[in-house]
């Protein structure tokens, strides 16, 4: 699989803080998910949000066979122990999974998992150690996830013009091409339809082309509150 955009349906094996926060990303973008963890309860977390969630040893061969990993997409290793990690990255190989994507605790761990097989090897400390000193010196934009070479999602307060109006009214879409996603308020999730009133405080969740998004940051005029930069 040439192109990260053509995945559609992933197998997430690891739901721990990292598993699981992809896990639940990937089930808002509409993608199947397949949820694998040897924990019960955190499978039970996800029963009712993912399309599959399935308690098992996923470093074993015929348990993955037995989960039809073969027929994904993707797979996104998550786990914390190395080692279950290389036996199952390469038994996802051995299968034909198309794509794996695996996490890395440390450097050398990275370059282990790449060396074995993986398509794409996630360090998430580093990742945030960037993520974090672009938040400092630009303080109004939190940049979410870059999902093409030329797509992105980024979270921005409301700007200062668009507070009190409608989205129909904004008409979002066309004058700026790009796509409100989803919007926090306080402990809310909100989808918005055109209906929908925008609050001073409110989180937007917006996805887009890099250039079209890079000249929306410059309407976010107000910081994103600290709480949200942990």
């Amino acid at each position: 699989m040439a192109d990260r955009s053509d995945i559609q349906s992933i197998a997430v094996i690891g739901l721990g803080g990292f598993g699981g926060t992809l896990a639940r990303a990937l089930c808002r973008m509409g993608k199947e998910v397949l949820a694998v963890d040897v924990n019960k309860d955190l499978v039970n977390e996800f029963s009712s949000i993912a399309t599959g969630a399935a308690a098992a040893d996923a470093a074993d061969e015929k348990t993955l066979k037995s989960l039809g990993i073969q027929n994904f997409d993707a797979v996104a290793v998550c786990m914390k122990d190395i080692e279950s990690s290389i036996v199952i990255i390469i038994l996802c190989k051995q299968m034909g999974v198309p794509y794996v994507i695996a996490k890395a605790s440390n450097t050398l761990h990275k370059t282990i998992l790449e060396k074995i097989g993986a398509d794409f090897v996630v360090f998430p400390e580093e990742y945030m150690g960037e993520k974090i000193a672009s938040m400092i010196f630009n303080p109004t934009i939190l940049e979410i996830a870059d999902v093409t070479a030329d797509f992105k999602i980024i979270e921005i307060v409301t700007p200062e013009k668009w507070r009190g109006k409608f989205l129909k009214d904004l008409d979002v879409r066309k004058k700026h091409k790009v796509n409100i996603i989803l919007v926090k308020r306080g402990d809310l999730v909100l989808y918005p339809d055109g209906e929908f009133v925008f609050e001073q405080d409110d989180l937007l969740v917006i996805g887009g082309g890099t250039a079209e998004l890079n000249r929306l940051k410059s309407k976010a005029t107000v910081a994103i509150p600290d709480e949200e930069l942990l």
